[in-house]
């Protein structure tokens, strides 16, 4: 159970929330009293959170929301509104990794990896925008990756979906900065999740499949310096949600427009 209790009173659409690290944000916030509207295209993945989240069911609500439709985010957006009676926060967590040798890489795959990573973000946050300019201390934390930043091997689509939240995120953040309404980003690298590891619930949380000829050594730019628990390289979903319920959070209201990045060390 989290000590903090910043979440009392505040109502907080996150997405992606059935497996990996949407689903320890939305377990995050509603141990700090939050209630919580916990979106994701699985049900087996949501009915999951639900079980895990069974000690505060009473402010926990779960909706089927594919966030690459545009018919099923206007009326998940609005069923979330009508559920808290308005909303102060959202979190962009659901996204899809395909991983593949850049030339191999097919239109469909490049296209759906877009769909779902950024235009997905950015028709949450348009359809939230009514609720969150009526909300209390709003604020929207979306996702980003290490990838956006740092050269990650086969993953070409992945990284220019999370270059483009990372700019996008800037972008609203100046353009709704004068209303009071917060963006930033996190970017998380070397974190266990469903698409890391392959085991998510969500079709939003596939794992990457990288090519079976892959050159590993590539990726030794990408190790973390600082240790994880029980050796290996990924570190567990709440290092983030950790961060992602402070840049959410009433008391981070002097931070806008920014991204922290979450991977142990790993570009230093």
């Amino acid at each position: 159970m989290a000590t903090l209790q910043r979440y009392t009173d505040r109502r907080v659409l996150i997405t992606g929330a059935g497996s990996g690290i949407g689903q320890a944000t939305a377990l995050r916030i509603l141990d700090e009293g939050g209630t919580v509207v916990a979106a994701d295209v699985s049900e087996t993945g949501l009915a999951d959170t639900e079980t895990k989240a069974s000690e505060s069911a009473d402010r926990l609500t779960t909706l089927v929301m594919d966030v690459g439709s545009e018919d099923s985010v206007t009326d998940g957006v609005a069923r979330t509104v009508d559920a808290m009676n308005g909303l102060d926060a959202v979190v962009n967590g659901a996204g899809i990794l395909r991983s593949a040798h850049f030339a191999d890489t097919t239109l469909a795959d490049f296209e759906q990896v877009l769909r779902i990573n950024l235009i997905g973000t950015f028709l949450v946050i348009r359809e939230a925008l009514p609720a969150l300019r009526r909300g209390n201390t709003p604020a929207v934390v979306n996702f980003s990756s290490t990838s956006a930043d740092f050269a990650h091997p086969y993953m070409s689509a992945y990284a220019a979906s999370k270059g483009g939240i990372k700019a996008m995120t800037h972008t609203l953040a100046l353009e709704f900065s004068k209303e009071g309404i917060r963006f930033n980003c996190v970017q998380p690298g070397s974190i266990s999740s469903g698409m890391t590891d392959g085991t998510g619930q969500s079709k939003q949380s596939i794992g990457p499949g990288l090519p079976p000829d892959a050159d590993y050594s590539l990726f030794g730019k990408i190790t973390p310096t600082l240790p994880v628990e029980g050796g290996g390289m990924f570190a567990k979903p709440d290092a983030v949600a950790a961060v992602v319920a402070m840049l959410a959070a009433p008391e981070a209201y002097f931070v806008t427009g920014t991204e922290v990045r979450i991977d142990g060390g790993t570009h230093m």
